[in-house]
């Protein structure tokens, strides 16, 4: 192959790259977590246009330790799994004991669904 040639397939391969990325990008449906709590109990709900984005979700439970949230780096407090209620699709990690500092929920991206961590809240 020519080095004209080679530079058109690998530009040609570069932009169905970055359009096959962006197709994924744009066709994840927006997921929204919330939080509420205090005393060391933490809850909230998971809300989407589409029911795969909020049902049996997991959420987890991170006790912040920078000056914004970073769920690969902060410290995991708990877990729970997304149920159904006559409120929506929520989740409550129960008595998690932290009283100090402050907390956020992520939940992570699943297939067609983005990830989306709540607004951190001060732990009480």
């Amino acid at each position: 192959m020519k080095a004209r040639q080679l530079s058109f397939v690998v530009a040609a391969l570069v932009v169905c790259g970055t359009l096959a990325l962006a197709g994924i990008a744009f066709g994840a449906t927006a997921t929204k977590v919330t939080i509420t709590g205090g005393g060391g109990d933490y809850h909230g709900k998971v809300k989407s246009t589409k029911r795969k984005c909020k049902a049996n979700r997991k959420v987890k439970l991170y006790k912040q330790l920078g000056s914004s949230p970073h769920p690969s780096t902060d410290k995991f407090i708990n877990s729970d799994t997304t149920s159904h209620t006559s409120d929506g699709w929520v989740w409550d990690t129960g008595s998690t004991g932290v009283h100090h500092g402050k907390v956020y929920a992520h939940v992570g991206r699943i297939t067609g669904c983005k990830a989306d961590n709540s607004r951190t809240i001060q732990a009480s």
